[in-house]
């Protein structure tokens, strides 16, 4: 008989190393896989015998927050944007069929570190021939473009991935906002892409366009088809008005004015000078210009009751105005809400028919060049680029008048008479002259805009005689020749000067340190 034992040992050992094997493959396959996918953040790879997905955790950093996610089939998505060239991680948990179990353990915990994708553009600067399509060439292909001009995009998907995509041009140069992603849940940084007419000649885009309005704190760029070294060598082009703000390099081809603190000023025309051989494209010829709008009436009547120069109150609805330059040049532009409460619980009826919120009116003109006065202004009661900053430096620091407001009213009847109400109450009263029929005092109301302690008043009398009356005191012109002042009379309560409101003395004296330059003089 044969001895086989050793065959026998030897075929045993072959079987073991064969269910060996077979259980690491069936142990490798039971494993979990993640993985970047072309079109999801990520995919997942599920074990042999299946499995149920526990659990999905995707943040986007350390100290981040997790970012919200959901399946589709095996594939992880977003359910947020997620910036493009961002660190991600994804942390997936999957429990195991009870069969396969016992092998590799009931659950396992995969993790993958990603970066997502981005796009970036070939050329910033392009030169197009006339009638050309405005084609944008991306390093990549891209699922998702937007475009506009900056702060105002446009998104669009594309229906498939494409690294050259054609947008639309409507002048024969300018400069467009585009941001694009390789993935439609992805955002990115918008860059900007300017293109020029073919030719040799240099030509700058502006941005914003010349010949439209801006705000008083609008940054403007200018982008060149040559550097900005070859159109202007070392000097950067004036702006006028004259503006507290930087210019700053932004590219080879592209320079920043950033005004400053109340920039161009309000209801202003700002030209920048460039050389005569540079063509601003979509400009009308010579040095781009631009417009800023003049500031509302309705915050220019805020202002002055903030600051005490009216017989009103103002209170805003909401939070207000926030204490900046620029908060203040937007609420100047746009003025918010708010109540106006008469500051005098027995304001005359007269003043008070008078007012009417966010209209010009002499109320208002006699209230701002009060401000004017005490502000060193020429004193003319229409607001300018200087009297709005004025006003708006006043308002920050909390600075406001402390005269108060004074409301002359001056009756043509039987007896003629004075009445001067200030803060309230009737401070002053008497008889007055006002002018005979041959030169009357004009009725209506007037502000005060010469104010002077001694004066020579000259003219012509209705004869045709002249006079020439030196040191008439206590006098405030209001209306032309006509002023409020001292004379002696041997009577008073009629007409008998040429114009003028004539005061005994003592009553003058009296009146005159209520009646600066802005006081209303209402006649009737």
């Amino acid at each position: 008989m044969k001895r086989r034992g050793p065959y026998i040992a030897a075929g045993v050992v072959l079987l073991v190393v064969a269910a060996l094997a077979a259980v690491a493959v069936i142990v490798s396959s039971s494993r979990v896989s993640v993985s970047s996918d072309a079109n999801a953040l990520a995919a997942i790879g599920l074990p042999t015998g299946g499995g149920k997905i526990e659990n999905v955790t995707v943040t986007t950093g350390p100290h981040s927050a997790s970012v919200p996610v959901f399946l589709r089939g095996d594939q992880i998505w977003p359910n947020t944007m997620i910036p493009a060239h961002q660190s991600v991680s994804v942390d997936v948990t999957i429990k195991r069929p009870g069969w396969i179990s016992w092998l590799s353990g009931s659950t396992q915990h995969v993790h993958l570190q990603l970066m997502t994708p981005v796009a970036s553009l070939r050329a910033h600067y392009l030169t197009l021939r006339s009638g050309a399509p405005l084609r944008l060439h991306f390093k990549q292909p891209i699922q998702v473009i937007s475009y506009g001009q900056p702060g105002a995009l446009r998104r669009h998907v594309l229906a498939t991935p494409s690294a050259v995509v054609t947008v639309p041009r409507g002048t024969a140069a300018g400069t467009l906002a585009v941001a694009a992603a390789p993935r439609t849940w992805e955002s990115s940084k918008s860059a900007l892409v300017s293109w020029f007419p073919a030719g040799a000649a240099a030509s700058a885009v502006a941005n914003p366009a010349p010949g439209t309005q801006i705000h008083p704190n609008t940054p403007i760029s200018l982008t060149f088809n040559k550097t900005v070294q070859q159109v202007l060598g070392n000097s950067l082009p004036p702006v006028t008005p004259t503006t507290a703000g930087t210019w700053h390099t932004v590219s080879s081809h592209m320079i920043v004015f950033q005004p400053e603190a109340y920039g161009y000023g309000l209801g202003t025309s700002v030209h920048i000078s460039l050389p005569s051989s540079v063509s601003v494209v979509g400009g009308t010829g010579g040095d781009p210009s631009w417009t800023v709008p003049g500031g509302s009436t309705l915050r220019l009547q805020q202002l002055l009751a903030i600051l005490g120069y009216l017989p009103l109150k103002f209170r805003y609805t909401g939070p207000g105005v926030k204490p900046t330059p620029a908060a203040e040049l937007s609420a100047a532009i746009h003025a918010p809400a708010g109540k106006f409460t008469w500051r005098y619980p027995n304001t005359p009826s007269s003043l008070t028919g008078m007012w009417q919120p966010g209209a010009s009116g002499v109320m208002t003109q006699g209230a701002l060049m009060a401000f004017e006065n005490d502000n060193g202004l020429a004193t003319v009661g229409l607001s300018n680029p200087l009297v709005w900053k004025s006003l708006i430096q006043d308002a920050l620091a909390g600075k406001s008048s402390t005269f108060g407001y004074t409301f002359v009213t001056v009756s043509e009847g039987s007896p003629e008479t004075e009445q001067t109400w200030h803060n309230g109450k009737t401070v002053v009263s008497g008889a007055v002259n006002t002018g005979i029929p041959a030169a009357p005092t004009a009725l209506g109301t007037f502000p005060v805009f010469e104010h002077a302690l001694s004066v020579t008043m000259s003219g012509t009398n209705p004869d045709g005689s002249h006079y020439s009356d030196p040191g008439v005191p206590w006098v405030s012109y209001f209306n032309g020749g006509d002023a409020l002042h001292g004379f002696i009379r041997g009577s008073y309560g009629f007409p008998q000067s040429l114009g003028c409101v004539e005061m005994p003395y003592s009553e003058a004296s009296q009146v005159y340190p209520y009646t600066p330059i802005g006081t209303l003089v209402h006649v009737v």
